[in-house]
């Protein structure tokens, strides 16, 4: 089979297709044949060596993909995910491949009205807004939200959720996407480029930052007694389409450093950590992220947006696309 690797840590340009062995079921697992994968913005901090949970190099990365059931490992009962049935999954990496193998109680059936791009943008994506907005940050009808990088993948999905929960809704982009945000659902969309945007805005209940250092500080001060910050990204110290040490380190130490636990006490204000690979890793499957969903895509809550399709032979574009901030939706690699 084909695989995108990377083989060291650089930029896009490090991103090369191999030929590998096919992967074999294992117990209580399901082949699936990749039709598309996921981009993430950890799999391009996983290329630049600045996401400590990547694999070790080389690696094939990629957290979810959709597909079809090519083969069933012991102990899988053929019902529950028959061959041929066309699948979404998420992959734990690996999933930069034509086949993968995942735990059956990470794969569910595509529903019939996604295509198979807009399946590989539904677990992590979808799994880390409800997680953020409902799992953690306890959102609720009325409260206000701002939603960091609402043109992305996860900004998108926390978007959709956000709307049917009915949350007033502030999303940051630059100005050519605004109307794109506007069509999701965001109430406000706010020119983070311009320098003191955040002082024209109230104080909110809570805030999904993913863009980490001086943010994060920045989030914090805007909430209102009682408000929450879910911090569950980093994208600030990657800020091009390489590894930028004297960008990053700064950044980083913003966040190293964290708050003050009596100033947050007094305030009466709340930071959370979201990090979806620690969870899955720890509860070992998906699935408590995952089944609160399927009733928001029974209702058409979820629409899962697709910026750009890549072919696996054009990789480094994708990582390009995510790090230079130029998608609207997610981007996905297909063999």
């Amino acid at each position: 089979m084909r695989v995108v690797v990377i083989p060291g840590n650089g930029g896009p340009e490090v991103l090369t297709v191999e030929n590998r062995p096919d992967p074999t079921p294992g117990p209580g697992e399901v082949l699936i044949g990749v039709a598309a994968a996921g981009v993430n913005f950890a799999d391009t901090m996983a290329r630049a060596g600045l996401y400590e949970d990547a694999p070790d190099l080389p690696a094939i990365v990629g957290y979810e993909v959709a597909g079809t059931v090519l083969d069933h490992g012991a102990g899988v009962d053929p019902a529950t995910l028959p061959l041929g049935m066309r699948v979404m999954a998420g992959t734990r990496f690996g999933g930069y491949a034509e086949k993968v193998c995942v735990p059956v109680a990470d794969a569910l059936p595509l529903p019939d009205r996604f295509s198979f791009e807009q399946g590989a943008a539904f677990p992590v994506n979808y799994g880390t807004a409800w997680a953020g907005l409902l799992g953690y940050g306890s959102l609720r009808a009325g409260e206000k939200v701002l939603i960091h990088a609402a043109a992305g993948g996860v900004g998108i999905a926390a978007t959709q959720i956000a709307k049917r929960t009915g949350a007033e809704i502030w999303g940051t982009s630059s100005p050519s996407k605004h109307k794109a945000i506007k069509a999701q659902g965001v109430d406000h969309a706010v020119d983070y480029t311009q320098k003191g945007w955040e002082k024209s805005l109230p104080k909110m209940d809570l805030v999904m930052d993913a863009i980490g250092g001086e943010s994060l500080k920045r989030s914090y001060n805007l909430l209102r007694p009682g408000g929450r910050v879910v911090a569950f990204g980093a994208s600030i110290v990657l800020p091009g389409d390489r590894k930028r040490l004297s960008a990053a380190i700064p950044q980083a130490l913003r966040m190293i450093r964290g708050f003050n636990l009596m100033d947050q006490m007094g305030d009466s204000k709340a930071v959370i950590g979201l990090n979806m690979l620690r969870l899955w890793d720890d509860r070992g499957s998906l699935e408590p992220w995952i089944t609160p969903l399927m009733e928001m895509i029974d209702d058409g809550t979820i629409n899962p947006v697709v910026s750009d399709t890549v072919p696996f032979d054009n990789a480094p574009e994708a990582h390009r696309i995510i790090a230079e901030r130029r998608n609207i939706g997610k981007v996905v690699l297909v063999p």
